[in-house]
């Protein structure tokens, strides 16, 4: 038996061995990605330039552009590379780093996503009470102990299955690494991890879905009660874009990980794991620019004034 300690790097199945296809492969990702880098630092640099948008709601929305934009970047630039130069080998060094991010980040938006659900109830509910409710401290516990949650939780992940030996092969049959196709690799008896992943990943999501439902639940009951309908408009309004985001964001993640590995069909991780790790972070932006006309309102407002100092220049 080798032990893991004893392996320095491990081969990326990818997406695919059809040469035909690394190319369009290759022009698509990129451009998926570079929508995400433009779409969330767009999204934080608008936030920060625009008075109108120092709110809870989109602090905690810069935040998670912040996140979006981390783990798409953990991920990513190595599929891109993989497509461009044929490149499958990561260093065990680099496998490591690349798992711990991503669920950090991951996790962090799991958090995330919960503390703006409540940040929503705070707002339909309690709008007279709003202001002193999601102070500045209290959003900014709110974010930090996501954080703490995304790292700590990362940490306990990458401990438990960088812990395991791997001497059945250092082929990983996806294209990053990722928990189900490293437990895959390993010959030490697994269930003890598989366990913590699911306690853990279970505990995370059941926490964060049951404040959004809780939330949500007295939200549509505050809703309900509204007696004018343009009152009940727009107050469902503003949460549309979250429960979009969070739609697709649980939906997606339940799929892939709450579930044994005996069920995994590692072509149907793959397919999952290029919608959570790159349509996900892509989609987040422009779902909230889309559907908010605050932020229409500030892209429009910045535009003008790129316009107006080119038009200087000139």
């Amino acid at each position: 038996m080798e032990n893991s300690t004893e392996v320095t790097e491990f081969i990326l199945v990818g997406l695919t061995d059809d040469p035909k296809l690394q190319i369009p492969l290759f022009i698509i990702i990129s451009l998926i990605y570079l929508i995400t880098l433009g779409g969330n630092l767009g999204m934080i640099e608008l936030i920060l330039l625009d008075s109108r948008l120092h709110t809870p709601m989109y602090f905690f929305l810069s935040n998670l552009s912040l996140v979006d934009f981390g783990y798409s970047s953990a991920v990513t630039p190595k599929v891109m590379a993989g497509f461009l130069t044929g490149e499958k080998i990561i260093p065990y060094n680099a496998c490591v780093s690349q798992f711990f991010f991503f669920a950090a980040f991951i996790t962090v938006e799991n958090f995330l996503l919960a503390s703006m659900a409540y940040d929503r109830y705070a707002a339909v509910c309690k709008p007279l009470h709003y202001t002193t409710t999601m102070t500045t401290g209290m959003c900014a516990r709110l974010v930090i102990g996501s954080y703490i949650c995304g790292f700590l939780n990362a940490s306990i992940h990458t401990g438990n299955i960088f812990r395991l030996s791997f001497c059945r092969s250092n082929v990983v049959d996806h294209f990053f690494c990722d928990a189900p196709p490293l437990l895959a690799l390993s010959c030490s008896d697994n269930h003890i991890s598989e366990m913590v992943i699911f306690l853990v990943v279970g505990f995370n999501d059941l926490f964060s879905v049951l404040v959004i439902l809780i939330s949500y639940l007295f939200i549509f009951i505050t809703i309900l009660k509204m007696n004018s309908a343009e009152g009940r408009q727009k107050a469902f309004s503003t949460c549309t874009s979250h429960l979009t985001a969070v739609s697709i964001f649980y939906g997606t993640g339940i799929f892939m990980y709450l579930q044994p590995s005996s069920s995994h069909s590692m072509d149907t991780d793959k397919v999952a794991s290029v919608f959570y790790t790159m349509v996900i972070p892509m989609l987040n932006p422009l779902v909230y620019s889309l559907r908010n006309k605050e932020v229409k309102s500030a892209f429009k407002k910045a535009v003008g004034k790129a316009k107006s100092s080119i038009g200087v220049i000139l």
